[in-house]
């Protein structure tokens, strides 16, 4: 027996002994959809603007253009002397109270003692709460710039801007060694996963798009799911369609602002069909057909080493989704094959010519 003999039976006979999926035919909804031209953008409140509080002098970033920052992240050292002085009285105040507060614990003794009024010790307490209050505002407005004024040593002029939400670094906008004004835009940050999908719709559709339908987008050999969010009341003064916003909700990589690509909006699914997985379809003769099993009565005419355990039956496509094919041709409840078609096709070519090894 040749080699080539040899290997035919090999790959025959695991043909033969594969394992094939089956499934049942089943009644699935299928709705209408429409392919659209598609955009990636950005709506305005994804791109944050890291403003400085205080005048100073910008001494360093420790983000770069593109670098991903986590909320919290240092963005930018500010050298001010805003933040020194405020500092350097915080720290005063702090030990003029320390003081006031010594002095106001030796009066109340005094006192006690009868050597000085109450009078005394009302004035230094006023004092003391007086002192309090400022204390307390600088301390807030420390705070506010993210100065931690409990922990606080020794002044400085060191004012530290942090990112406020997490994203992509799109831009810095001053060059270093630069003065910054108050509410001067230091970094642009995108957020990440703000990703929304602008899309043109024909006339026609008006009346079906409606928030929350299902979006799906062909971007570089990959499938993202986006819905929709919201119909604009105009109509595109270039295009003359409706223009659908959608947001993209899963997590992906290498989308870029402004590309145009290819999609579907799927609408509410209406008409039910008895329905297989696309899986199961393949394509012989110039026909649709799926893989079903041989009916017994056929069996019986053929050896029982010969037979073939699937036909296939010719089947026509009257609706699709992502998953599954509406057909006609087949009833709910038939067993077909699922998914490895391709091998019971090469089975059934084989068994035609006669090639089962022997």
């Amino acid at each position: 027996m040749n080699r080539l003999l040899l290997s035919c039976m090999i790959v025959t006979a695991s043909l033969w002994a594969m394992e094939i999926p089956t499934a049942h035919v089943q009644m699935h909804k299928f709705g209408q959809s429409v392919a659209l031209n598609s955009k990636i953008i950005q709506l305005s409140n994804a791109k944050q603007s890291v403003t400085s509080l205080v005048e100073g002098h910008l001494e360093k970033y420790f983000v770069k253009a593109g670098e991903l920052v986590k909320k919290g992240q240092k963005i930018a050292l500010i050298e001010s002397i805003f933040v020194s002085k405020m500092t350097a009285d915080y720290l005063s105040l702090q030990q003029q109270y320390s003081s006031l507060n010594k002095n106001y614990e030796a009066s109340k003794e005094l006192y006690e003692k009868g050597m000085i009024s109450m009078q005394k010790i009302n004035n230094i307490d006023i004092k003391k709460n007086a002192m309090s209050a400022k204390i307390i505002a600088l301390q807030s407005q420390l705070q506010t710039l993210e100065i931690d004024a409990k922990n606080l040593k020794k002044a400085t002029a060191n004012f530290i801007l942090y990112a406020h939400s997490s994203g992509r670094v799109a831009k810095l906008h001053l060059p270093l060694h630069t003065v910054v004004r108050v509410d001067e835009t230091l970094i642009s940050v995108i957020k990440e996963q703000a990703f929304y999908v602008k899309s043109y719709l024909p006339l026609e559709y008006a009346h079906r798009v409606k928030v929350g339908q299902k979006l799906i987008l062909h971007d570089n050999s990959k499938n993202i799911t986006a819905h929709v969010r919201q119909i604009l009341p105009e109509v595109d003064a270039q295009t003359q369609r409706i223009v659908v916003l959608s947001s993209i909700d899963e997590k992906v990589e290498g989308v870029f602002i402004g590309s145009y690509v290819a999609s579907k909006l799927y609408f509410q699914a209406s008409s039910a069909y008895a329905s297989v997985k696309k899986s199961a379809l393949s394509f012989v003769n110039n026909e649709w057909v799926v893989f079903v099993p041989t009916k017994k009565e056929e069996h019986e005419e053929h050896d029982e080493h010969d037979e073939v355990p699937f036909e296939a039956c010719v089947i026509e496509i009257v609706a699709q989704d992502d998953i599954y094919v509406g057909v006609k041709g087949l009833q709910e409840g038939e067993e077909y094959v699922s998914s490895k078609s391709y091998f019971v096709k090469s089975m059934i070519l084989k068994s035609s010519l006669g090639g089962h090894g022997h």
